[in-house]
Order: structure tokens, then sequence, then C-alpha cells
């Protein structure tokens, strides 16, 4: 008696389950048979997060008003952007550990990646800093060190910690400068690490802050085409459209 019972019980409990399953399959093939169609005056949010200025704890980075500083370029905290500096599309600068200095009419071209440690083992200053009429290459990785005025950084060059460009130096495509390494004034260096390969002339150090004038008068034509922040030109319009005035 027992055992009959406890199989009817099983087979009932089957036949359950059977028709639960078949019920709910059915109900999710007519689920995924409909089509959603979102709606027309829906917003399309951009949902990346990508933001120009980041500040972090007290500090802010601070650009002036006459540089140009592409719209995907990150600037996070202590970040000093000067007089007639341009810093360019995809670059990062990260000031979170120390202070980082874009100096007059210096650039930071495309892609590079400035950051400054809190403390040097070389016991010289930590912070990144970029004097005035500096070029800086594509690619290029700056890390705690210091460049002088007018110097030329080529594209894809390393500058680790402690390392120091003196004025009027040239670094070479490609060039990597071992921490603590300081290139002497009026040289021109290159390799891996970089070594000495001749004294610069005259006419060649006039021409390093022409190059760097020239990217500032780049740079204004860039800035010139972005909009402005505020979006009242737009209401402006409109209502001019209302009154029938031509714009």
């Amino acid at each position: 008696m027992a055992t009959s019972l406890a199989r009817n019980s099983r087979r009932a409990l089957a036949s359950a389950l059977s028709t639960h399953r078949h019920v709910a399959s059915r109900c999710f093939s007519t689920e995924s048979a409909k089509t959603i169609t979102s709606s027309a005056d829906r917003i399309k949010w951009d949902y990346r997060g990508q933001r120009k200025i980041i500040p972090l704890g007290p500090w802010v980075p601070k650009v002036a008003v006459d540089a140009y500083v592409a719209p995907n370029v990150v600037l996070a905290g202590q970040i000093t952007v000067n007089d007639g500096a341009s810093v360019w599309n995809g670059a990062v600068l990260r000031g979170d550990l120390n202070k980082i200095t874009v100096g007059f009419c210096s650039n930071v071209q495309e892609r590079c990646v400035v950051h400054a440690a809190a403390s040097s083992p070389t016991g010289l200053p930590a912070e990144t800093s970029i004097e005035r009429f500096v070029t800086v290459g594509a690619y290029c990785l700056l890390r705690s060190c210091t460049i002088e005025p007018e110097c030329i950084i080529g594209q894809h060059s390393i500058l680790t910690e402690g390392s120091l460009v003196e004025t009027h130096s040239i670094l070479e495509a490609g060039s990597v400068v071992p921490p603590g390494r300081r290139i002497p004034t009026g040289e021109l260096w290159a390799g891996n690490p970089a070594r000495f390969v001749r004294t610069l002339t005259h006419e060649e150090t006039l021409e390093i802050p022409k190059l760097a004038v020239a990217i500032n008068d780049l740079s204004k034509e860039h800035f010139s085409e972005f909009l402005p922040y505020s979006t009242a030109y737009l209401e402006l319009e409109k209502f001019k459209k209302s009154l029938g005035i031509t714009i």
C-alpha cells in the first residue's frame, strides 16, 4: 500500500513538472518573439564617462584661458597648463601624486602620457616640469622629469625619474633617458639609452622656439572650431526664427 502510494505521488509530481516546463517554455518563446522598438523621442545618453578635467581631493587642474586642450584629453589632479600651451588629442596628464606643469607656448602632442611619482629615487624633484617653448612629440612618456626652456623631445621618447633636459637641447625620436641622466645644454642625444650624438649649431637652436610658436599658431585654429560651453545660442536662434529674423 505504501509502495503504490509513493509510486503514484512520484508520477503526479513528474506530470506537474513537465506541465510547468511546457508553460514556461511557451511563455519564454512568446517573449523572445516580441521585438522591442525604442521610442523616437528617447534621449541617447553617452555613458562612457569621459571627462577632460578631473579634480582629485583638494587639487583641480588649472588651464589658462588661451591654452588649447583637446576635447579627449584627460587632466587629473595637480596640473597647470600655462598661457599659450597646448595639449593635443588623447594625451593623459595624471597629477595624483605630484605636480605637472606645462609652460608658456609649450605643447604636449597626441597620445602622450605624463605623470609624476610621489618621490624620486635620485633625490631630484619628483614633479614633472615642462618649461616654456618646449615641443613634446607624440606618444612620449614623461615621468618625474624636468625639461628646461626651448627643447624638442622626439616622438616615442621616454624620460624617467629625475632625468633633466637642459635648455636648447634636442632628443631624437625613440630615445630613452635613464633615471637621473642629464642632457647638457645645446646637444643632440639619441638611442636607448640616450647617448651624445653631436653639438647643435646656433641656427638649429634658433629653430627650436620657432617650432613651438608654429604649433601654438596651429592650436589657435583648432581652438576657434569649438562651440561655446553654453547652449544659450541655440535658444537665441530659435527665438530669432520665431520672430522671422534671418540668422
